[in-house]
């Protein structure tokens, strides 16, 4: 019994610490056995219940041998458990300065609280207390006025208003501030509390030690915990300094980044009144905004702007403090508070601001690679169609002569899929082979021989009048972005008909085919070389570019993408302007008519299963005339197919006919994808029709028959 609860509670620690490390190229947390677990659990004063548990995990956590690294990819922040919000003056104050941006703060507030009810811990810094009493000590200004300096202040504007002591104005304004807090957070049912501190709170150690304690124990009771500067007593901002690898308190951008840090955050938003990190001030010709941002290698491209129109920090101090925190393992996002539910779309892992990085970016900029395909499908197009069959063939002779080479890549990434526990049915798309280079390398030299004419063919001549002719001759598209999964052979085959038809090609792989992809790309960019820019060829390497490039039409003409319906229908909602060449699953049918060859059949049927089981084109369902019931060939074909390891599922009008049948299948619409099948029985051929007209995708049916 003892060493069945251990082991129940090893999975759940096991569960938890993982939940606190992201991506697949860090170093993995130390296993947790259930002998290391025996030994916690039976240490004198350890409590043994679940929420114990939670503290030995949180204990072990800082052990060194479980290292934390900061988030490196948008898609790992929804695993990220602790987060702070730090809201800016700009995005919670009005635009006069005096008083708060109710509606924004309304929406922050439900979003904070969204996602502190789903189990998210959840601290926030925020400003705001100034303006609020600046609003509340101008009223009693304005209301111990004469009626004639009351109107003397409204007939000269701001320059007639009182100025106000920001010490006094915070002083007046936290209590309201709070309170309006309070009374947003529980309208669903979250609690909170203050928590003021001033800059010798982070110096002093003895503070700095309390400031965590406090903390800790308000994220233990499910309290957000609000944080700001006590401005009524702060001294005048210094100069901003870094000493000994200590980023000093001198604004709320600071103070956040120092929280996150002391508190072990996974993550801090930092909400401003701008989108993100411009390469030049916003408004300024030539600034893009850079959605990632690696301040090893992007600092030197940036040029800052000026400080906010209110509080004391702007954009160069928020990238200090995203920084510093990134350097203390923090993952850092900047954005604009003003944009609809900002902080949910970050942590869902959507692109909003610009998040902070240490993960190394291969190759140029996307929009660098979308123009040079651009430029490069140019001169493919200006080459003679025999030139441009030379380069497929002198990739079809590569994928031979270096397949030593494609096939050690290509292991590096089966080996890394199986550990990470990939579905068999991904990891056989991915598999490649002596064989199947063989039958790649053919394929492109028919791609090849038959690509002379895909260029200026005439398809229509029309004598409009006398003197005038209209043709309609085939042309290139332009620019293509492909964007496909786990099948690295696609990538040659794709480039060899972008090459044959005189398009510049974008590519996106799948991760898991990172090696092979590589490689294979690298063969073609040996085989373009001679004749045009290899950059008309480019592989993208990050799933986030993704995005960017399906706003540039300007460069791209046509996206296709190849994979699951989900990935087609994602790729249709998130293109703008740009044409998206999509498809449906590959719902595959072959019926066997009364009159087919039956030997013929059985070949047919196991060829079109068993080849490549994972293709999009292989047999989904099997559809046998009723009479075949009765002259064997169902039994006949059910044996073979089984000897092929392929597990059978019955259709209902199957089903209906026999005693003892198959497993049910759950749908008639799935596509496996793997060593499964359906099969169903039908009345005749225009049975069939419909059925597959019903249930199919279109894609590739077969009806074999003598008749």
């Amino acid at each position: 019994m003892q060493a069945s609860v251990c082991r129940h509670h090893c999975r759940y620690l096991q569960r938890h610490a993982q939940q606190r490390y992201y991506g697949t190229r860090m170093p993995r947390p130390a296993v947790l056995t259930p002998g290391m677990l025996r030994s916690v659990l039976h240490t004198p004063g350890t409590v043994s219940s679940r929420s114990g548990l939670v503290a030995t995990v949180s204990a072990l956590h800082t052990n060194s041998t479980l290292q934390k690294s900061a988030i490196k990819y948008r898609a790992d922040l929804k695993h990220g458990r602790r987060i702070v919000v730090k809201l800016g003056s700009a995005v919670i104050t009005r635009e006069d300065e005096c008083g708060l941006a109710l509606g924004r703060l309304a929406s922050i507030v439900e979003q904070v609280s969204e996602l502190q009810n789903r189990g998210y811990q959840m601290l926030m810094v925020t400003s705001g207390a100034v303006a609020f009493g600046k609003q509340k000590l101008r009223h009693e200004i304005m209301m111990s006025m004469s009626m004639r300096q009351t109107l003397s202040v409204r007939e000269n504007g701001k320059q007639g208003r009182p100025i106000l002591e920001p010490r006094a104005c915070a002083a007046a304004g936290q209590s309201g501030l709070m309170s309006l807090y309070e009374a947003m957070f529980l309208q669903y049912g979250v609690r909170i509390a203050q928590v003021l501190v001033t800059k010798p709170d982070f110096t002093n150690d003895e503070s700095r030690k309390n400031l965590r304690g406090t903390l800790q124990e308000l994220l233990k009771l499910n309290i957000i915990p609000i944080l700001n500067a006590n401005d009524a007593v702060a001294p005048p901002p210094e100069a901003d300094k870094d000493l000994a690898g200590v980023i000093s308190v001198s604004d709320n951008d600071s103070l956040a980044a120092r929280l996150a840090v002391e508190t072990d955050s996974d993550l801090l938003i930092l909400m401003s009144d701008v989108n993100g990190i411009y390469t030049s001030p916003p408004g300024t010709e030539g600034s893009r905004l850079l959605h990632t941002y690696s301040p090893k290698t992007d600092s030197v491209n940036v040029v800052f702007g000026g400080k906010s129109r209110v509080g004391l920090g702007g954009m160069e101090s928020k990238v200090k403090a995203a920084t510093w925190c990134l350097g203390h393992d923090v993952g850092v996002v900047i954005c604009n508070g003003t944009e609809e539910s900002a902080i949910l779309n970050i942590v869902d892992g959507k692109k909003v601001g610009t998040m902070f990085t240490d993960a190394m970016v291969e190759g140029p900029a996307v929009e660098i690679q979308a123009m040079k395909a651009r430029e490069g499908c140019y001169a493919l197009q200006a080459l003679s169609s025999e030139k441009r069959a030379d380069i497929i063939n002198s990739l079809a002779g590569l994928l031979i002569d270096r397949s030593a080479e494609i096939l050690a890549a290509n292991r590096k990434d089966v080996d890394a899929a199986k550990a990470a526990g990939l579905l068999p049915v991904n990891i056989s798309r991915l598999i490649l082979t002596q064989a199947k280079l063989q039958n790649l390398s053919g394929g492109l030299r028919q791609i090849a021989a038959t690509s002379h004419t895909n260029i200026g063919r005439v398809l229509r001549h029309t004598k409009v009048a006398e003197g005038m002719d209209l043709t309609q001759v085939t042309v290139p598209i332009g620019v293509l972005l492909v964007i496909f999964e786990s099948r690295p052979d696609a990538l040659p085959q794709v480039a060899a008909l972008s090459i044959a038809t005189g398009n510049g090609l974008l590519l996106k792989g799948g991760k898991e085919a990172y090696h092979s992809n590589k490689i294979l790309h690298e063969l073609v960019e040996e085989a373009l070389a001679p004749h045009v820019p290899k950059d008309t060829v480019s592989l993208v390497s990050r799933r986030e570019d993704i995005t960017d490039l399906l706003q540039m039409d300007e460069y791209i003409d046509l996206v296709i993408p190849r994979g699951s319906k989900e990935l087609v229908s994602k790729i249709q909602q998130e293109s703008k302007g740009i044409p998206v060449l999509g498809h449906s699953e590959g719902v595959c049918h072959v019926f066997v008519d009364k009159d087919a060859d039956l030997e013929a059949a059985i070949k047919i049927v196991v060829d079109a299963k068993c080849d490549y089981p994972a293709a999009c084109n292989a047999m989904e369902t099997l559809l046998i005339h009723h009479d075949h019931l009765r002259t064997g060939f169902f039994d006949h074909v059910c044996d073979i197919l089984r000897k092929e390891n392929v597990k059978i599922l019955g259709g209902p009008r199957l089903l209906s006919h026999l005693k003892f049948g198959p497993v049910p299948a759950s749908s008639m619409r799935t596509e496996y994808g793997d060593l499964q099948c359906t099969i169903e029985v039908v009345e005749n051929v225009e049975d069939a029709v419909d059925h597959i007209n019903k249930y199919g995708s279109s894609h590739t049916d077969v009806i074999v028959t003598r008749n």
